[in-house]
């Protein structure tokens, strides 16, 4: 009986002396927070990091207290999230107004297959809090505008320009010239990628570009394409010009534009001009002192959704259903003219259609081509019938135009199919796939 109280007292007082260690070792954890502003389990986290002198303790508490606005959680804004959370950036925001598509898979990589259908901003919330539950993730599901955009960015120290429009662009440029956030903005398409940061001892987007393209001009991911990789590479950049920022580095990428050739695996910098003293934003006259209607100053949506352009007529263009009407019965001879890339011409076709891509079609040789099918034409009716096709019902408008003054005859009647292959796709052709 006395044996085992004895042991019993023992295991009582071994049991109290794990308790007042661990007590101990929470008091010196708390007196090292509150010392570094760093958990033990932080500085163990980030020590890799930690290690690097321009970081160190003070830096990894700077990074831990700055906040990061993400614009765009594609193949941008994918990478950057990834990198700031694992960085440990204490508060993240992420900006998206779209679903989880098929489609953003390869380049994308904070969503999975379970994720389609759900909200971006959603499933990379998930994601990073899987990856760093110390990071705190804001999700918008929201399109920013010049009625929101303001309320958003306030928040935050540092905005990453992760879209794929130009009129979002400018909306960002001066919602950060106006809030005083530095911007750093990136972009890819095919295997390359650009890189620089406005706002931040420099020139903003507006100093660069006073005015915006014509909206022909301009090609997204969703048109040219774009390799994960090299995408990939430029939102990475993004996160590490980010982290410079917070960390107060010299060597920011201001007054610099980064150009990256994925095919040559090759880095280019290119002086940018200083800051517009004339700027209508962060000059010393300025003339614009509130944020304003960015679809109607850039003529095109502030998003890079299915754009939707009308320059023709409605008698220049038929609707899918007429043609495909026409294309049945065969009593209207015509040519149709397809317009898309030849990569898009041999995911799918139409029959008889002839490929004359639209960034070749006012050459010569491509001119000579269609030419020579409206005098084979002529020879049997007096009015040709030439019909555009295109992906969405874009590139066949401008086509038509180009087409119209070469060919300036009233015998020749050309026309674009509105909607394009995706329009020829969902009402006749399903095996045709919407990409």
């Amino acid at each position: 009986m006395e044996k085992e109280l004895v042991k019993e007292i023992a295991e009582l007082r071994k049991l109290l002396h794990e308790k007042e260690n661990k007590l101990a070792a929470l008091r010196r954890e708390k007196e090292i927070l509150q010392s570094y502003g760093l958990s033990n389990n932080e500085v163990c986290k980030y020590s890799r990091q930690i290690l690097i002198p321009e970081i160190n303790i003070k830096g990894q508490v700077k990074i831990k207290n700055s906040s990061v606005l993400i614009v765009g959680a594609g193949g941008l804004g994918c990478p950057s999230a990834l990198y700031l959370a694992g960085a440990g950036v204490g508060c993240i925001g992420i900006v998206d107004y779209d679903d989880v598509e098929v489609n953003n898979l390869h380049r994308q990589l904070l969503f999975t297959e379970d994720n389609i259908g759900t909200p971006k901003v959603d499933a990379a919330a998930e994601f990073i809090t899987r990856l760093n539950r110390n990071v705190k993730i804001i999700p918008y599901k929201l399109q920013l505008s010049s009625s929101n955009a303001l309320q958003v960015i306030e928040n935050y120290d540092i905005v990453l320009d992760c879209t794929d429009n130009v009129a979002t662009r400018y909306l960002l440029n001066d919602a950060c010239v106006l809030s005083g956030k530095p911007l750093v903005s990136g972009s890819a398409l095919k295997f390359e990628g650009q890189l620089t940061v406005y706002n931040y001892k420099g020139p903003c987007y507006r100093c660069i570009f006073p005015t915006p393209p014509a909206p022909y001009t301009v090609t997204n991911c969703g048109d040219g394409g774009v390799v994960g990789a090299a995408v990939g590479t430029i939102g990475l950049l993004q996160a590490l010009e980010a982290l410079k920022i917070i960390l107060e580095m010299p060597g920011v990428l201001t007054r610099r534009l980064l150009l990256f050739d994925g095919t040559e695996t090759t880095f280019r910098n290119i002086k940018l001009r200083p800051k517009n003293l004339n700027c209508a934003i962060c000059g010393n006259n300025r003339t614009i002192h509130k944020l304003i209607d960015y679809e109607q100053f850039c003529g095109a949506k502030a998003n890079d959704k299915n754009p939707d352009l009308k320059i023709l007529r409605d008698d220049e263009r038929v609707t899918v259903e007429d043609y495909h009407k026409m294309y049945n019965s065969q009593l209207t001879p015509h040519i149709l003219i397809d317009v898309r890339s030849p990569e898009e011409f041999e995911i799918c076709q139409i029959k008889n259609s002839i490929n004359v891509p639209f960034t070749e079609i006012e050459k010569d040789g491509c001119l000579a081509l269609i030419e020579a099918e409206v005098n084979k034409r002529q020879q049997e009716d007096d009015i040709v019938e030439v019909f555009v096709l295109c992906r969405r019902g874009n590139d066949s408008q401008n086509a038509v135009k180009r087409l119209q003054k070469y060919f300036d005859n009233p015998n020749v009647k050309i026309r674009d199919i509105e909607g394009g292959i995706h329009a020829w796709s969902r009402k006749f052709d399903p095996l045709f796939p919407i990409y």
